[in-house]
């Protein structure tokens, strides 16, 4: 049976209008990105560091060309490892109230719907002059920091300097490399020092993520597919897998978050914090663990909510992704608030970190934009570009056009699916419950990665079966999907 085409481009574009983004670049911010000069032969100015020299690398996805930062490590003495995160600086070009700068603070974010990709920062900018990739000479601000042999953080210096990249380094090639799944990569193996620099860097990380579990950082991981697509249609949902790469990058950006933090701390600047707070819904967080045998105490802990995650990935791993959604929904989502040096911090509970910021990537996310300008002035020795109460809306918009974005990006992949379900119409399809209450039953299948309703016999199901279903109906423009169950599995 022939399906009419579905245009998934022209659903992104309404999505994002109906979620109040600007999905196209104004006259005047085009005109202004066309006259942008970068400097092709960067002249080294008094107080920028000159460090091209230094093996720069980078670890993206495949098709990443938007290229916030690279990292540079070496070792120190006492089983110390030395780090610098060299951060693209986009203030350099994107200066505070151009038609460029109104733009990218009203979207607040990039966003990733699948099939179509909706920058922060027109192309030429986020993909050319302020992205880092290989073979041009970039302005920079260096973030330093030292890993101790307990992986715990001594915040180092921050100063401006001129990188250029050595290698752009894929997450999966990486990540199966430093699992031992595969040999060492030809790049890497041909780029000298470039093996050790690495394995270097993962030692670090490892460092980094041990201690922080230690401190009662949340093993959490949540199913969210990514939509494979060929430019026009949907060719496959995917699940993106964490690995040794992955969890390197994580680490190396929440230890550099934290320095600038600590620097501009140190300074007296206000600032935008990124907060996870203690769950409101702690109660509901002890219930749902006593459902798995799990005692947790009364306050809101989170060393043994982290333990009883651990111990829950690694003894049910097919139906953790969803117990961890629960998780996520009870705690609440991150946010962006103000912060004055010297007031109490709220923290990040979800990290186990106090003092927390989003200042890594200035290409993707605004937030990041305001924090480089901050640290900028304090280098400079000039006026802070920002008063308290400014900071406090951009903190309060900022939140809201991340939230946003996720309703955009889950609402994309929702459409996504639909279109590639529908061809199949009839079949069979093996998942699990995800939701059942008043609101609605779900399940989510095993292959592809979708989740939909049960409209029928959905009566008596309880989250966490494994069932089969027969899928109904697909509706991509509303995102629907429908299911009748079958029977659990092994079960007829």
């Amino acid at each position: 049976m022939k399906h009419q085409h579905v245009d998934l481009k022209t659903i992104s574009w309404d999505t994002m209008e109906r979620y109040g983004f600007n999905p196209r670049f104004s006259r005047e911010v085009i005109h202004e990105t066309n006259h942008l000069n970068p400097e092709h032969h960067i002249k080294i100015k008094k107080g920028i560091k000159d460090l091209r020299g230094l093996l720069w690398s980078s670890i993206d996805n495949v098709d990443s060309e938007d290229l916030d930062q690279i990292e540079f490590v070496k070792e120190g003495e006492n089983g110390e490892i030395h780090v610098k995160v060299a951060i693209s600086d986009v203030d350099h070009y994107v200066t505070k109230n151009s038609y460029i700068d109104k733009h990218a603070g009203h979207n607040g974010t990039s966003v990733y719907p699948g099939i179509i990709t909706f920058h922060m920062l027109p192309d030429r900018l986020c993909k050319g002059i302020t992205s880092l990739l290989p073979a041009q000479d970039c302005y920079a601000i260096i973030i330093e920091f030292t890993v101790l042999s307990d992986g715990g953080v001594r915040p180092g210096d921050i100063y401006q300097g001129v990188v250029r990249n050595k290698a752009k380094l894929m997450y999966e090639e990486i990540g199966d490399w430093l699992e031992d799944k595969i040999p060492v990569p030809t790049h890497v193996a041909e780029t000298e020092g470039l093996k050790k620099q690495l394995e270097l860097q993962n030692e670090a990380a490892i460092r980094l993520r041990a201690h922080r579990r230690r401190q009662g950082a949340l093993d959490l991981e949540t199913l969210e597919a990514q939509v494979v697509s060929d430019g026009e249609t949907v060719t496959d949902l995917v699940i993106q897998e964490q690995n040794a790469a992955r969890c390197l990058i994580e680490e190396f950006m929440v230890a550099a978050n934290g320095t600038m933090v600590v620097f501009l701390e140190n300074a007296g600047l206000p600032m935008i914090q990124r907060v996870v707070r203690v769950p409101k819904y702690w109660e509901e967080i002890r219930l749902v663990a006593a459902k798995y045998g799990e005692k947790l105490p009364f306050n809101p802990d989170a060393k043994s909510l982290s333990s009883f995650l651990t111990k829950q990935r690694e003894t049910d791993p097919d139906r953790f992704p969803d117990l961890s959604l629960t998780i996520v929904k009870l705690m609440g989502s991150g946010e962006y608030v103000p912060f004055i040096p010297g007031k109490t911090p709220i923290g990040h509970f979800a990290l186990a970190v106090t003092d927390y910021t989003h200042g890594t990537a200035p290409n993707r996310r605004y937030v990041d934009l305001i924090i480089q300008r901050l640290i900028k002035s304090v280098l400079l020795g000039t006026k802070s570009p920002y008063h308290v109460r400014e900071l406090d809306e951009k903190a309060e918009w900022l939140s809201g056009r991340e939230k946003a974005a996720n309703k955009v990006e889950r609402f994309m992949r929702k459409s996504a699916a639909a279109v590639l379900l529908k061809p199949r119409i009839g079949e069979n399809f093996e998942g699990f419950v995800t939701g059942a209450s008043e609101k609605g039953t779900y399940v989510r299948l095993i292959s592809p990665p979708a989740e939909g309703r049960v409209m029928r016999k959905e009566s008596g199901l309880k989250v966490g079966q494994k069932v089969i279903v027969r899928l109904l109906k697909t509706d991509p423009y509303n995102g629907h999907i429908d299911f009748e169950y079958l029977h659990d599995v092994g079960k007829r």
